[in-house]
């Protein structure tokens, strides 16, 4: 065992009352089975492309959610459970080498993580959106409201975030139900518009926030693309295009038996238009009419860029900018965190400098099914970049972080 291996296996017992370790050694948190090396971390039993390899950066996260890096410090939302008021920011120093911190508790469902070029951090919590100054001391003493007035209910409550070059900040509002059926579960009235899309802010939605106009009160921010029923991965291009990758409705066969859920509706990546309309909960697809509003006209609705597989539950995307891990050069990775046959995996779509996909998405992180004593299913959820050009991972339902590396260092020039 090497030295680093062994310091942190000391400092695993060192800290149970955190419930976290770094670099965790083989057989961690009776999860994932390591052996060799990933770029200095413990290899873990996954599929890659030639040249690449995933390492065990840490486990015992609890709920880990979104992931941030500001220099050599990576930083965690550890949204904790569902429960309110149970979340941590966390933060892992020396590229996830260093002993965990804890810098701020009692947050209510974090999700969201984005670094700012100023070295501060927006966070998205259950009802609004906060930056933090994690050089603060205490961390606590610098929140600063960004968002307010988000809903905090409902099926999806979660606030997923991305930053644009000028500061503009893109706000996921999720829907509160699965098709806007009613409080009993029973359908919605088709001759009725659904009473969540005419909120303020609509659910369903992404709303737009300028860099100037913070803090921002939700309730009176227009939607900048709405009929989206829940955006849980948002990012932008470098030219400031907005992507979003969408989670479809489920039971689709519960209103219509002739409808399939295993095949039906598709989760799907897109462009986002600014005013567009992407159809839910009257639309799904391309176009197609929900059984529930069967005579919903379609026809006037924005078309997805790319349906991709149904409930594959896309939870993560990242324009990579890097060049240190071949064939990914402005590549966009995406997390489906799925747990039927669509999910559990990470995959690289090649786009244009507009977001138009040039392929379909293929394989960067498989063979992630359970496998008693080896791994667990996966459960991918945020992603980021480190200066040296690796991606980190988290995963909520293993409570771990993990990292995409080179197999072997490049070599110096």
């Amino acid at each position: 065992m090497t030295l680093h291996r062994s310091l942190l296996r000391l400092l695993a017992l060192a800290l149970p009352c955190i419930g976290l370790f770094a670099g965790a050694p083989a057989q961690a948190a009776g999860s994932y089975r390591t052996s060799g090396d990933c770029d200095g971390f413990p290899k873990v039993s996954l599929r890659t492309p030639g040249g690449l390899c995933v390492g065990l950066v840490a486990a015992g996260l609890r709920f880990a959610r979104g992931v941030a890096v500001i220099g050599d410090d990576i930083y965690v939302a550890d949204m904790g459970s569902w429960e309110k008021g149970r979340g941590r920011l966390l933060r892992l120093p020396d590229g996830g080498r260093g002993a965990p911190q804890v810098l701020l508790t009692k947050l209510d469902r974090p999700n969201g993580l984005v670094a700012t070029p100023d070295g501060r951090l927006l966070l998205g919590l259950a009802g609004r959106v906060v930056s933090v100054d994690p050089k603060a001391d205490p961390p606590a003493a610098a929140l600063q409201d960004v968002v307010t007035n988000l809903p905090n209910d409902g099926r999806h409550p979660l606030a997923a975030l991305a930053l644009a070059p000028d500061g503009t900040l893109f706000v996921n509002v999720g829907s509160a139900t699965d098709h806007c059926e009613r409080d009993d579960d029973s359908a919605p009235d088709p001759a009725k518009p659904c009473p969540e899309t005419e909120g303020t802010p609509p659910r369903g939605s992404v709303l737009r926030v300028a860099a100037d106009a913070t803090p921002a009160d939700a309730r009176r921010l227009a939607p900048f693309a709405r009929g989206l029923r829940n955006s849980m991965a948002l990012a932008v291009l470098p030219n400031g295009t907005p992507l979003a990758l969408v989670n479809a409705r489920d039971a689709i066969d519960q209103a219509d038996p002739g409808l399939s859920d295993e095949a039906l509706p598709h989760d799907f990546y897109t462009v986002l238009k600014d005013g567009a309309d992407y159809g839910w909960p009257y639309c799904y697809d391309d176009r197609k009419p929900s059984p529930e509003y069967p005579q919903y006209d379609c026809g006037r609705v924005e078309v997805p860029t790319l349906l991709l597989p149904p409930h594959a539950a896309p939870l993560g995307m990242l324009v990579y900018r890097g060049s240190a891990l071949p064939g990914l050069d402005g590549r966009l990775l995406m997390t489906w965190h799925g747990y039927r046959d669509t999910g559990h995996r990470v995959v690289a779509l090649a786009i244009d400098d507009r977001g138009v996909p040039q392929g379909k998405p293929q394989p960067l992180v498989s063979g992630w099914n359970a496998a008693k004593g080896i791994r667990p299913q996966g459960a991918p959820v945020g992603l980021a970049e480190m200066a040296d050009g690796s991606v980190l991972i988290s995963e909520d339902h293993n409570g771990t972080l993990l990292r995409l590396a080179r197999s072997q260092p490049a070599a110096a020039p």
